[in-house]
């Protein structure tokens, strides 16, 4: 049985949420998840779209980690 460890050297994520806050809570929150990876954020691009469906905002963020 072979075992093999790779390294993760690059990871992209997407989040969205109605609330502000709680979409940085989230980012914030898996930044610390992949410092243990020893992942460090590279990129953020985020976007802001009326969902007319709830009547409220939609926040969304797209983001790019990579190995330190």
């Amino acid at each position: 049985m072979d075992f093999l460890l790779d390294k993760i050297e690059t990871k992209i994520e997407c989040f969205q949420e109605y609330d502000f806050k709680l979409l940085e809570q989230k980012i914030e929150e898996q930044i610390n998840n992949n410092k243990a990876l020893l992942l460090d954020v590279h990129a953020v691009q985020h976007h802001v779209t009326f969902d007319p469906n709830r009547n409220k905002m939609l926040y969304t963020a797209v983001v790019h980690f990579k190995l330190k």
